[in-house]
């Protein structure tokens, strides 16, 4: 039972902390017109569900591939943006995400584990 909450805790953290990364960047390159938390959020749940989907076929560096393409194309549709400003808010997202999960990992709070 431990072990379920605790997955469910670093899931919840790790959108959380992904939609924040998400939104930040998009606040920065499209403006807060267009970028959204509520976004944010649909683009870090759904960007994961299409992960694990992705994953489950074991495609390795396709399935990778794949996974870019599908985030890109949510960061596009959800911030109303082109491909160039969705692939600047993925890389500077991720850039945020690192810093954050960092953070929180000297705190001791896990989010280095979904890495």
């Amino acid at each position: 039972m431990d072990a379920i909450l605790s997955a469910i805790i670093t899931i919840v953290v790790s959108i959380v902390v992904m939609s924040l990364s998400l939104w930040l960047s998009g606040k920065l390159l499209v403006g807060s017109k267009k970028a959204k938390f509520t976004d944010a959020i649909w683009i870090s749940v759904l960007g994961s569900i299409a992960s694990y989907v992705v994953g489950y076929f074991g495609l390795g560096l396709l399935g990778a591939l794949i996974n870019l393409v599908i985030v890109l194309l949510l960061v596009k549709h959800f911030f109303d943006c082109g491909w160039i400003k969705a692939l600047l808010i993925a890389i500077i997202a991720a850039i945020i995400f690192i810093v954050v999960v960092a953070i929180l990992t000297i705190f001791g709070i896990g989010v280095v584990a979904l890495i």
